[in-house]
């Protein structure tokens, strides 16, 4: 119950287009491979009929709506407001919690229905259709929610990445480039669908009609949801492949939910585009849509910022550019180097980042169709400063993985640097519109009191983000019934996915800075340069070191937080290996890792691989004794 990326650089079109599912039923029940991820993008008169298509469903049902349309690559093509449709949301679980950002009441709507449409084109790819409805699963204390005794949802903290203050998705600022953020971060609230042609998703629509920004908070009934149902409406003839949709996707032997229903009361065929004039207006947004109705850009070519990539042509690698074509993340040696350690060298990183893009490319992917895909990812490697000495991704990975392997990275390494506890003791409170405040640094006094240790944080133990994330839910062990909460996060009874913990707080003053604001925002949720875009708490990512000595992190995401976490382990082990000499990168030493440390006699996770990950072989158990 709701409320309570194409050049050719190395690479054919056709061999990309193979590399790339295939099989996918089309609308009309079909089965035909999807396009070239360059070949099709939403054309003004795309939008027109989106647009109209959701106010004549808005009609039928007698609701006001506001609709945002984005590409693929978070581009705002339009944003609508219908006439009478109330200019403020407020973000709520419906469990009566005033902190946070709970109760807040000061959202535009075009901020909730642009977040809303980012969400279905982020989480989704030519191998899987995922909605804001299968974002709000994914994300709350219990996987399913309210199934007692399972641990989090599998992709636990994702709604707080795609932050306006971060430094990887773009700002409309820096041009008609991708990615671009998200105004809340990526949206639990039913009414945020993906859009395909040709069986590529070219964008995502988002509609807000009930005054609520909220979740679902109980997925065992069928909503008839006014937001989701209008944007069903909206995304007639850009529909997500039937067979690639979340109910078709399992994990740990769940299906995802994509809609509820599918009952719209309209008949899509005759919306009119007359409405457009008639019903409202193009809004003007600031920093995300002057009042117009714009095309997208085609995913894999220059204007998104997304295209081939050279180096790692051999593994089908794609890079970010800027608006003059340049790689936005070229190849480098560490900036900040670890004292007595060099730091990590050019030729490192781009061996660590072959080794991960080989990996990947064998790797079976979790949440993709057909079943024996590769897996499609995002790998970014920072130094111990937290700076990006590499980005690359595979083709048709999900947008969103691009910053949250970026978090993923710099969560490892931050929480693993000696100076951790004293940075975060040196955060101001995160101060809430409610009017209360939460203290930064007794997260860091609750972790040490937590694990009975007062050195904590101090660089004495290497971290990562499956560790953090364990200690970073509202129930420890992760879903354990009637258990206190893990020291990073909010205890039961004030915890929501909009009231997390740390996560939240490290980032609440400079993201709700960013509402409604007509200026550019600012780069840098934090105040913490290391972790400038934010954490992020759900698997995927490890440390690198030379010796005992941390000199930087890798992080994954986009296909299944095993396969993250495998592709981060094993493809740091094999650059070791392939690399040699005398002092190498590699994985954290054994003695150091967070698996070592047992809070309440329960013993922490510090990565996680797959039993049999690869297509086409009986490897088993491959990150045993790494």
């Amino acid at each position: 119950m709701k409320k309570v990326l194409m050049q050719k650089s190395g690479v054919t079109l056709a061999l990309l287009s193979a590399l790339l599912v295939s099989g996918c039923e089309s609308d009309g029940g079909s089965s035909t491979p999807p396009a070239a991820l360059n070949a099709v993008a939403l054309s003004t008169a795309d939008v027109q009929k989106i647009l109209a298509q959701a106010i004549n469903e808005a009609n039928a049902r007698g609701a006001k709506a506001t609709i945002a349309v984005s590409d693929r690559v978070g581009n705002v093509l339009a944003v609508y407001r219908m006439t009478g449709a109330a200019s403020t949301v407020t973000i709520s679980s419906g469990q009566g919690i005033n902190a946070g950002l709970e109760d807040v009441s000061i959202i535009p709507d075009t901020s909730a229905a642009i977040s809303k449409a980012i969400t279905g084109a982020y989480l989704s790819s030519s191998g899987n259709a995922f909605s804001s409805r299968t974002a709000s699963q994914i994300v709350q204390q219990n996987f399913n929610p309210r199934e007692a005794g399972q641990p989090s949802g599998p992709l636990f903290g994702v709604q707080f990445s795609q932050l306006p203050c971060s430094d990887l998705v773009a700002r409309s600022a820096d041009g008609s480039i991708g990615p671009k953020h998200a105004p809340l971060g990526l949206a639990a609230d039913p009414g945020g669908l993906p859009l395909y042609k040709s069986g590529v998703v070219v964008g995502g629509v988002g509609v807000i009609a009930d005054g609520l920004y909220s979740l679902d908070a109980n997925i065992s009934d069928i909503d008839q949801d006014t937001d989701e149902l209008i944007a069903v409406a909206a995304s007639s003839s850009f529909a997500a492949p039937a067979d690639i949709r979340g109910n078709r996707i399992t994990a740990d032997g769940r299906s995802f939910r994509y809609v509820d229903s599918e009952a719209i009361a309209s008949n899509p065929a005759s919306a009119s585009l007359s409405l457009i004039a008639s019903q409202g207006s193009l809004q003007n947004v600031p920093n995300y849509n002057g009042g117009s109705i714009v095309a997208g850009v085609n995913f894999g070519t220059n204007a998104a910022g997304v295209i081939a990539d050279p180096v790692f042509a051999a593994e089908s690698g794609w890079q970010l550019t800027d608006a003059g074509g340049t790689n936005r993340f070229p190849l480098r040696n560490s900036v900040n180097p670890a004292t007595g350690s060099g730091g990590m060298t050019q030729a490192e990183v781009t061996a660590l980042l072959h080794q991960a893009m080989s990996i990947a490319n064998r790797a079976r992917g979790q949440i993709r169709r057909p079943i024996g895909s590769s897996a499609q990812v995002s790998i970014t490697v920072v130094d111990n400063s937290g700076e990006i000495l590499g980005l690359v991704r595979t083709p048709d990975a999900p947008v969103f993985g691009l910053d949250v392997a970026v978090q993923k990275a710099r969560t490892a390494m931050f929480f693993s640097s000696a100076n951790a506890a004293t940075t975060l003791n040196g955060r101001p409170p995160a101060n809430y519109v409610s009017g209360s405040s939460a203290s930064i640094a007794d997260y860091v006094s609750n972790a040490r009191s937590f694990f009975s240790d007062a050195t904590l944080l101090t660089g004495t133990y290497a971290f990562t983000p499956r560790a953090i994330g364990l200690i970073h839910r509202p129930t420890f062990p992760d879903g354990a019934a009637a258990s206190n909460n893990g020291p990073l996060s909010k205890a039961m009874g004030s915890w929501s996915p909009f009231n997390v913990g740390l996560q939240l707080d490290l980032v609440y003053n400079a993201l709700v800075a960013t509402v409604g604001s007509a200026t550019p925002p600012a780069i840098g949720c934090t105040g913490i340069a290391a972790v400038r875009n934010g954490l992020q708490i759900f698997p995927g990512g490890v440390p690198i070191y030379r010796g005992n000595q941390l000199i930087g992190a890798i992080g994954v995401s986009g296909d299944g937080v095993d396969q993250d976490d495998m592709i981060a382990l094993l493809g740091l082990a094999r650059t070791t290996a392939a690399l040699g000499g005398s002092n190498p990168i590699a994985n954290a030493p054994a003695s150091m890792r967070a698996d070592q440390l047992t809070p309440q006699g329960i013993r922490l996770r510090y990565a996680q691989c797959p039993q049999t990950p690869f297509n086409n072989s009986s490897e088993q158990n491959v990150c045993a004794g790494l």
